[in-house]
């Protein structure tokens, strides 16, 4: 599972929301089932910044979210992102798309 979360912060605030970010990431990448993630930030716009990050499967991420460390550091940071959708599935050759099925199994 994908999720790509976009968050508009103004210049002044840049530096302050860098270290929030990168705190939100660590939690995150220390939970089971993270897989991989970055943070990036727009080279045409430097108000928007991006928090990439992979799961094993979506229970995976949702447990992720409901650890103590991820309400106290990640969740507050994440209120923050553009609201959008933001988890994805990865699409591969053959892949039927949106199942159905449970999606809180893994």
């Amino acid at each position: 599972m994908i999720v790509v979360n976009r968050f508009r912060v103004p210049l002044p605030r840049g530096e302050e929301f860098r270290a929030q970010l990168q705190a939100a990431y660590e939690v995150l990448a220390a939970q089971r089932g993270f897989a991989s993630g970055r943070i990036g930030r727009n080279v045409d716009d430097p108000e928007l910044w991006l928090l990439h990050t992979e799961w094993r499967d979506v229970g995976s991420y949702r447990r992720a979210l409901s650890t103590y460390d991820a309400k106290l550091t990640a969740v507050p940071t994440l209120s923050l992102a553009v609201d959008e959708p933001s988890a994805y599935e990865p699409v591969v050759p053959g892949a039927v798309l949106n199942d159905p099925q449970a999606r809180s199994i893994g």
